[in-house]
């Protein structure tokens, strides 16, 4: 199988990591609890955002199709307000 294939058929997530301090983090991946894992241990792989507020809890994560439809998600989750966030969340 290649590459592109094995992407094409895979599934992509929108997911809201929760920091220490309270603040919210949206992003895409495969594989959510990897990429959690990725932002609590490894700085490297992490994104930035939690270097100076380390990750807490994965607050929320929903799966698409593909991965055109989580970055159109995302980008829509970016821009809510972020009471309309912590309502998603629960």
């Amino acid at each position: 199988m290649s590459p592109s294939s094995k992407t094409a058929n895979q599934k992509w997530w929108v997911y809201m990591v929760e920091t220490k301090s309270g603040k919210l983090y949206t992003g895409i991946t495969t594989d959510p609890e990897r990429r959690f894992n990725e932002h609590q241990n490894d700085p490297k792989l992490g994104a930035r955002f939690f270097r100076s507020d380390p990750a807490k809890a994965m607050v929320y994560k929903e799966q698409q199709d593909d991965r055109s439809s989580a970055t159109k998600r995302e980008a829509a989750l970016k821009k809510l307000p972020r009471k309309a966030k912590l309502a998603l969340v629960g």
